[in-house]
């Protein structure tokens, strides 16, 4: 199946693909691990920038009043708002053992909560079975189109973990930068919006948990 971005999930694709990105999203992660010391799910948190906020707030007529309080009744409309997943969309979460990819599930137990003019929802993901971390286990966020950006913020939690470390890799964003405007010119003349090439993995953020013995 074409991978599908978060952008498009959410219906926010007005705006032109050379102008890269539109959604901006601070993430953070949290690798649950079992009673035998094994991965078993990751759980994710975005917050949206306060444009993007605004804009999902204004058209599902929320916080008509501008106090910056959603009641309980909004909470609960607007909870899973983007967790409506087509089967074997990545979601722009991407999990690997060493080199190898690992399957992912789709979302599960989410939570959106509204702070700082800032919309902010949680899900959980999980692995199709636990995972001993004899090597590194590397946890990416981004979006193959690059329409929406993510960072991590914050340190990675590691949940029930043994003696095991996380630590955040950011890409080097100027070759990054010449990947996306070479294929800008390549486009040239093209159909940007359709045939923008996947450039987002360049941009990817990542967190590496490694473990001090094979689990």
């Amino acid at each position: 199946m074409k991978q599908v971005g978060l952008a498009m999930l959410l219906g926010l694709w007005a705006a032109p693909a050379a102008a890269h990105p539109h959604v901006f999203i601070d993430t953070g992660i949290e690798v649950i691990f079992d009673a035998e010391g094994r991965a078993q799910a990751v759980r994710i948190t975005w917050t949206y920038d306060d444009l993007i906020s605004l804009a999902l707030l204004s058209e599902r007529g929320m916080d008509a009043d501008f106090d910056g309080v959603l009641t309980p009744a909004e909470l609960a409309t607007l909870n899973g708002f983007d967790m409506q997943w087509e089967p074997g969309i990545a979601g722009d979460t991407y999990a690997l053992l060493g080199d190898a990819p690992l399957m992912l599930s789709g979302p599960s137990d989410w939570t959106v909560s509204y702070a700082d003019a800032r919309i902010t929802t949680t899900h959980l993901r999980r692995f199709a079975a636990p995972v001993g971390v004899a090597k590194p286990l590397v946890v990416q966020v981004y979006d193959a189109s690059y329409y929406t950006a993510y960072t991590i913020v914050g340190d990675a939690v590691l949940t029930g973990a043994p003696a095991c470390t996380a630590e955040a890799f950011e890409p080097d964003r100027a070759a990054a930068d010449q990947i996306l405007q070479d294929s800008i010119t390549e486009l040239a003349g093209g159909d940007a919006e359709g045939d923008f090439p996947a450039v987002g993995a360049a941009y990817a953020e990542e967190v590496r948990v490694t473990c001090n013995a094979p689990s």
